[in-house]
């Protein structure tokens, strides 16, 4: 007698397809998120290569990087809630086929305007992607699997970024730097197939609501205003109209959208900001990222300096940051069933702050093991930080706004890592500004030397010159690594009193909870 299941009911073979359809679904977000996050980091190694192949100036390099991330901030909240209205998976394929589209253009870009043009694109593709990742995780898991898979989701989308040096090291070295948009494009096709015809199409159930225009061009505005400012700031001047206008626009676009999103049929929810998870996991985000990513550039300058060697050489140097993010990202389903969602974020904030202080020590003593030592703690933290994180952001809002959820969440993480590049920016320069005019060096040769310090140029320094430079660079990295230690702080205070009751919610809720309808895709 055979002992199959009696497949009349369907339930094993619901089963089965609901597995199958779970695993295609992580593993393309996961792809959609390696490519978005390394799209941050991997141009920063090509801007040299780029600038010589294009006949480019400075300023015009510096903008591949920011036209990237100015489009990805401004347009994470609209896309969030666009997704909970038109289909999740909807969102994530325009996203992708957009982001290919624009690598293409990328790598074959004649002229710097032509590349800022696509980097652009690239950017709102990115944040189409990112927008409803975590919901699309969230909607085919439950449980601990749900837990398992954004710990594993946040730890390989962190370590792509850190990876980011090694693999536009690697490409420009060895084929050039248009194949660090050019790679993308096979990738970016096979994930679009695979979502179209192996990722099951979340359908909301309230397909009756309207879209908002207004509240999305205002939402735009405001996050386009909000990292404007922060990344023209130290070039422009924090005084020039290049930043206090944007701002002072980004304050009246804000008070217009939280005015517009209080009628009926509104993008935004702002009941969700009630809940204190929910706004607590935001600030967190923010936190974390500023802490990160925003000392990772300077990181990346001292190791430059420190080694003397070649961007693939400082990517290789990161390699202890990637692996520990990764490793300890293997732990976490465990620690998460064993610790609160408060004590785990808490202590990822204490190690990442132990890290940075054992890097600025590292600096200033020149001890590679030390600062192999803050690598790792800075790695290990991130892991610890981000999945219960981002768990709580999903699980504490109603089904149907966990696109909008995620939205919110997101969009707080490059206004992070802008704000802290910005911040700490200035701290660096300030310090480093005055260690060189403190010294013997007359004040034109100081601020020569100044100059080339803070974009990483030391070849430009002469050779008489470099002890001082040098020591002078490291009282500046640590002065960075001292104040981003105060925001781990500062984030680890936050979650213990924000995290410690994730379930409680907005004690009037705007909508009724709903549910998703889950199909097959075609």
């Amino acid at each position: 007698m055979s002992t199959r299941p009696d497949d009349s009911t369907g339930a094993p073979r619901a089963s089965a397809d609901a597995r199958r359809a779970a695993r295609w679904t992580f593993a393309l977000v996961s792809a959609g998120g390696v490519v978005m996050t390394l799209d941050v980091t991997v141009v920063n190694v090509a801007l040299a290569a780029i600038a010589k192949d294009l006949g480019a100036g400075l300023h015009q390099v510096q903008w591949t990087v920011s036209a990237y991330s100015l489009a990805f901030g401004a347009l994470l909240l609209t896309a969030g809630a666009l997704s909970d209205r038109i289909g999740r998976r909807s969102v994530f394929v325009a996203g992708i086929a957009l982001f290919t589209l624009a690598s293409m253009l990328c790598g074959l870009a004649p002229n710097a305007e032509a590349l800022i043009a696509a980097r652009v694109a690239q950017g709102l593709g990115g944040s189409m992607v990112f927008a409803p990742a975590l919901a699309l995780i969230a909607a085919v898991y439950e449980g601990a699997e749900r837990r398992k898979a954004i710990a594993t989701y946040a730890a390989i989308a962190s370590a792509a970024g850190a990876l980011g040096p090694v693999v536009g090291g690697v490409l420009v070295e060895l084929v050039g730097w248009r194949w660090i948009f050019l790679v993308n494009v096979p990738i970016g096709v096979g994930v679009v197939i695979g979502a179209l015809t192996r990722m099951p199409a979340l359908t909301p159930q309230d397909t009756g609501r309207q879209l908002d225009p207004l509240g999305a061009l205002l939402a735009i505005g405001v996050l386009l205003s909000l990292h404007y400012p922060l990344m023209v700031g130290s070039d422009t001047g924090w005084g020039s109209p290049n930043v206090l206008v944007p701002a002072c626009a980004g304050v009246v676009l804000l008070v217009a959208l939280i005015a517009s999103q209080r009628r009926p049929g509104s993008m935004l929810d702002l009941e969700l900001l009630r809940i204190r998870a929910l706004s607590g996991t935001a600030v967190l985000g923010f936190l974390a990222r500023m802490s990160s990513l925003g000392v990772l550039v300077f990181t990346t300058l001292w190791l430059q300096g420190a080694s003397g060697g070649s961007p693939l050489q400082v990517g290789l140097r990161l390699l202890p940051l990637t692996g520990s993010l990764l490793v300890a990202g293997l732990f976490m389903v465990r620690l998460q069933a064993r610790f609160s969602a408060a004590g785990l974020v808490a202590s990822g904030f204490a190690l990442q702050g132990l890290g940075l202080l054992a890097l600025g020590g590292a600096a200033i003593q020149g001890q590679w093991a030390l600062s192999l030592v803050g690598l790792v703690l800075m790695g290990t933290g991130g892991a610890i930080i981000f999945p219960p994180m981002m768990g709580v952001a999903v699980s504490v809002v109603p089904t149907a706004r966990a696109g909008m959820a995620s939205g919110l969440t997101n969009a707080c993480y490059p206004l992070g890592t802008a704000t802290g590049v910005a911040a700490f920016g200035a701290v660096f320069s300030s310090r480093l500004g005055a260690a060189l005019e403190s010294g013997p060096l007359p004040a034109e040769a100081a601020r020569s030397v100044r100059s080339a310090l803070e974009t990483g140029q030391f070849g430009l320094v002469e050779p008489a010159l470099m002890p001082l430079a040098q020591a002078a660079f490291a009282h500046a990295y640590l002065a960075v690594c001292v104040a981003a230690s105060a925001v781990c702080l500062a984030g680890a205070v936050v979650a213990l009193r924000v995290l410690s009751n994730p379930a409680a919610r907005a004690t009037r809720p705007a909508i009724r909870e709903q549910s998703l309808s889950l199909k097959e895709s075609p």
